[in-house]
């Protein structure tokens, strides 16, 4: 039986980069230590290929959100330096995390008492503060015992933002810390980082930032882009002035052009919120704008710029994070999470 054809797109990592980013962020963590958001498979860019580069950096915490996550990663790390942010929800959710030594992040009074009828053992708290999404009530915590708790986290709803609401849960994590028992404590995300060594803690919990993201403009300059899209080049054609590129004719030639169709659209995360607005570039840098309206398998691009272009081509796609997010109003962890499973994943 022949093998199957490779897809006509990748999404290339650059391991260097996010090496290069965690430990830019440890450093910035003063002295707490550095872990990993690894949840939605690492951001989009491959679970399994983030982890062992980050692992190999010295990042001693990764943190899943589901327990399937966690299981994909049990033979890439010790299972001890896991931790599932959801929280056991079931029995079945407890017998994983007690048989593979996983460490479940304890999001409710529910959640407490079906880990220590278990039998309990060692597991993380979330403590809400403010965000009212997962955690435990500061009002709730007294009637918590008997957890033998690593890590007690919070997280902040605004770090990305300058306001009131920071400050606040500073304050009612600090004093959800002086509340319970535990080894190590977590509250910063990588927006967090940058808000001072009041936030660090023992731990912070960088995600975004790790793959290329820019929470806060002080990471501007010190977070290296990680994610490269690429696409090929399925077509080139010659079309005459007045004709009209795509569906709904959204685009109308203004002179003769050469045009090229690549095999990318919204059915792989390049929403029509891309539309004349995009840029793709060939191996040269040249920019190939985006012709018309998105469409589902399929984007055209201006090759004007680019006149050597043939099919099977690789373009780049122009996919900087925060200037994306900006100019189509997706956050920056919807442009990661949203490349679909089309892209295979390879990395530099």
């Amino acid at each position: 039986m022949t093998g199957v054809p490779a897809t006509p797109l990748r999404l290339t990592m650059d391991g260097d980069a996010l090496v290069a980013n965690w430990r830019a962020l440890d450093r910035l963590s003063g002295a707490a230590r550095a872990g990993a958001a690894v949840k939605a498979d690492a951001y989009g860019l491959g679970a399994r290929r983030v982890v062992p580069l980050l692992a190999g950096a010295g990042c001693r915490d990764m943190f899943a959100a589901h327990w399937a996550e966690a299981a994909d990663l049990l033979d890439l790390v010790d299972p001890r330096r896991i931790a599932v942010l959801h929280g056991p929800l079931r029995g079945e959710d407890v017998d994983f995390a007690r048989a593979t030594g996983v460490r479940p992040v304890i999001n409710s009074l529910e959640q407490a008492a079906r880990w220590q009828q278990a039998g309990g053992g060692a597991c993380d708290l979330m403590v809400d503060t403010g965000m009212n999404r997962l955690g435990v009530s500061l009002a709730d915590l007294a009637e918590l015992s008997g957890l033998q708790i690593d890590v007690l986290h919070s997280h902040l709803a605004s770090g990305d933002e300058d306001g009131p609401l920071n400050a606040l849960q500073l304050a009612r994590w600090q004093a959800a810390r002086g509340l319970v028992s535990h080894d190590r404590a977590a509250l910063a995300n990588s927006a967090g980082i940058v808000l001072g060594p009041a936030y660090h803690g023992d731990l912070t919990r960088p995600g975004l930032a790790l793959y290329g993201g820019v929470a806060r403009q002080e990471l501007a300059g010190v977070i290296r882009p990680v994610a490269l899209p690429q696409t090929a080049l399925l077509q080139v054609r010659q079309i005459a002035a007045g004709e009209t590129v795509g569906y709904n004719a959204a685009f109308t030639a203004p002179a003769p052009m050469r045009v090229g169709t690549v095999a990318l659209g919204y059915a792989d995360g390049y929403l029509r919120c891309w539309s004349g607005k995009g840029m793709l570039r060939d191996a040269q840098g040249a920019s190939l704008p985006v012709l018309g309206l998105v469409s589902m398998d399929l984007t055209i691009v201006d090759l004007g710029h680019s006149p050597h272009s043939k099919e099977g081509d690789w373009l780049d796609v122009d996919y900087d994070l925060p200037r994306s997010a900006a100019m189509t109003g997706l956050s920056q962890y919807e442009l990661l999470t949203g490349l679909g499973r089309r892209f295979a994943r390879a990395s530099e």
